[in-house]
């Protein structure tokens, strides 16, 4: 027995969507500061480079995913929806606000001045959190869309 599912682009750049974001944000941007030799302003400097094209690509599959969604047809409930918008959302104030704030005080580290202490990285964890979740409820709900 096959399943045949309607979104099968979406689905696909839903979840590789997910898997770039465990690897990089929950894997890669601590983990980097743990290799031996890896200081503060290197680490930094490699972080706002993975970040920056991390969101690139978060566009990228966006669009990926919203030109598939109107090929394949628009469902009736705009509920199952909700999600992705959310997530979309996300990465849109994550790129026209967070990133750019983060980037600065990333800079002003690396150029050794002195910063204030920001709660600005939690914010941007529990973005990719929230991000996630919306993005697998939206992937599972993807699934259920009978053809």
């Amino acid at each position: 027995m096959s399943i045949v599912v309607k979104y099968q682009v979406a689905i696909g750049a839903v979840f590789i969507w997910i898997g770039f974001i465990g690897a990089i944000s929950f894997m890669e941007a601590w983990l980097k500061f743990r290799a031996p030799g890896v200081t503060l302003p290197l680490g930094l400097g490699i972080g706002r480079l993975v970040f920056g094209m991390l969101h690139k690509v978060e566009l990228i599959i966006s669009i990926v995913i919203i030109i598939s969604i109107i090929y394949a047809g628009l469902n009736s409930s705009i509920l199952i929806y909700l999600p992705f918008l959310f997530a979309f959302s996300i990465v849109l104030i994550q790129g026209f606000w967070l990133l750019p704030v983060l980037d600065t005080r990333a800079d002003m580290l690396i150029q050794g001045q002195e910063v204030p202490p920001s709660n600005l990285h939690f914010v941007f964890v529990g973005a990719e959190v929230i991000k996630t979740v919306c993005l697998l409820f939206f992937g599972i709900n993807l699934l259920k869309v009978p053809k």
